[in-house]
């Protein structure tokens, strides 16, 4: 619920729309698709992804990670598991698609976390992170400020993106998609509090290509390598 506050009210909503709006298209390839959410307790995706007609899995480390889609659960709409990120409880290839947005950049062991995310997958991967081509390069320097303004933000990594393409690459993945979500820190757009303002502010950066160079956090989608037998 904490974590959840931060994306309350319609400047919430914005930002949760802007995400929602771009994974939805990176799925559009793989109707009803067999979806497993990494991390996705936080419920973000879960209604949008059922609405639109995918068979969602998520996976927590606790059981209280549930507590914000329990109705989807409860109404047989999704299903949960508890488990270990680093060891997923699954055979290879289980899922068409693997998700996991607002986890990487909190996962010290990452490599071994994508390894995992990748090898359940069948058909493609889909992960958000923060990169160090953006303002959140700065952001260990600004900490303490964005701390004091967001009350609940936690420390976070920012990645270089041509190291996790490069080890995505040697997992067998093509990058296919990419979508830099907002050119001004999330936290501004916080202050703000006015969607409208927001809105217009990250469609001129978009539109002056702004967003494609500095824009973060990144989405990206990748698929497996099909072996033809």
């Amino acid at each position: 619920d904490d974590y959840a506050s931060r994306f309350a009210g319609e400047i919430g909503a914005w930002l949760l729309k802007v995400q929602e709006e771009a994974t939805l298209q990176m799925l559009a390839a793989y109707p009803n698709a067999k979806i497993l959410d990494v991390g996705g307790g936080h419920g973000q995706l879960t209604g949008a992804l059922i609405q639109n007609g995918y068979q969602v899995t998520v996976l927590g480390s606790a059981e209280s990670c549930k507590a914000r889609i329990q109705h989807f659960v409860d109404a047989n709409r999704c299903d949960f598991k508890v488990g270990n990120i680093l060891d997923l409880p699954y055979p290879d290839n289980t899922f068409d698609i693997v998700i996991s947005y607002r986890l990487l950049p909190h996962v010290s062991q990452w490599k071994p976390f994508l390894t995992e995310l990748v090898r359940v997958a069948d058909k493609a991967v889909i992960v958000d992170y923060p990169t160090v081509r953006s303002v959140n390069a700065i952001a260990p320097y600004l900490f303490k400020l964005k701390k004091g303004l967001e009350g609940n933000t936690r420390p976070f990594t920012c990645f270089q993106e041509s190291e996790l393409l490069d080890y995505f690459h040697s997992l067998g993945l093509t990058p296919i998609d990419r979508y830099p979500q907002f050119f001004l820190p999330m936290v501004l757009h916080r202050m703000l509090k006015f969607p409208h303002i927001s809105s217009a502010l990250e469609k001129l950066s978009r539109g002056l290509g702004l967003t494609y160079w500095f824009g973060s956090p990144v989405i990206l989608k990748l698929e497996k390598k099909q072996v033809i037998n």
